[in-house]
């Protein structure tokens, strides 16, 4: 079973959206096993989960004792040839993709580490093999939200989790962005739905939604440029 741990100090942050979303289908479904561990049980005696930093400054950065009490228990008890990744949310850390979310639900586990206030003490990259991600140029409180929203993009990915079908055809999947979608009714406030789409033709129904993507995609992201922008596909 795909195994997820997350070291932090707020475990109840995760509770109520994987309770609600698929993720939490999927661990009811024993797809993945999700694992708390609170960074303040791992504390001994009279120990803090932070301290202040060498040097001076504002805030606290959280100390490397703790952490390195719940890594090594875990890879302790973990299969030897276990695929793993740790991963840090971090600013300096790379921008989260969606190819980074595949490699992550190709693994057999992946090890969530969550900072807060100034960030981890630096040294926990010269002693793990630490992989740091960022979802965007702007700070936030602290890793649990990162890493919430990369849990919930691998997890996704788990066979299993979704149809094949839902997975093939949404952003990204083939290096561009996902066709507009529409429902009922068909007109709303005088905004009708593409005409195309109400025809019954699905072989016009597919070139639409091809070229819708494309258009989309140069229209909104035009940095991407995947197959869908360079191939004139067939029906």
């Amino acid at each position: 079973m795909f195994t997820i741990d997350v070291l932090t100090l707020f475990p109840e942050v995760f509770a109520p959206f994987v309770g609600l979303s698929i993720v939490g289908r999927a661990v009811e479904a024993g797809i993945v096993e999700i694992r708390y561990h609170h960074v303040l049980d791992a504390l001994q005696s009279n120990e803090r989960a932070d301290d202040e930093p060498y040097g001076g400054g504002p805030g606290m950065v959280m100390r490397l004792e703790p952490l390195t009490r719940i890594l090594d228990s875990i890879q302790a008890t973990a299969p030897a040839k276990e695929r793993r990744i740790l991963a840090v949310p971090s600013p300096g850390g790379n921008r989260f993709t969606q190819a980074d979310a595949q490699r992550f639900a190709q693994q057999d586990r992946v090890i969530f580490i969550c900072g807060h206030y100034e960030g981890i003490d630096d040294r926990l990259g010269s002693l793990y093999a630490i992989e740091e991600y960022s979802l965007g140029d702007f700070v936030i409180t602290g890793g649990e939200l990162p890493a919430l929203a990369m849990m919930d993009a691998t997890v996704r990915l788990l066979e299993g989790t979704l149809t094949a079908a839902s997975l093939e055809n949404e952003s990204f999947t083939g290096g561009g962005l996902d066709y507009p979608s529409y429902t009922r009714p068909p007109v709303f406030r005088g905004v009708h739905v593409p005409e195309v789409l109400l025809s019954g033709n699905h072989a016009a129904i597919a070139r639409w939604r091809r070229e819708a993507s494309r258009e989309r995609t140069r229209a909104k992201r035009p940095d991407l440029n995947g197959p869908s922008l360079r191939n004139d596909e067939r029906p």
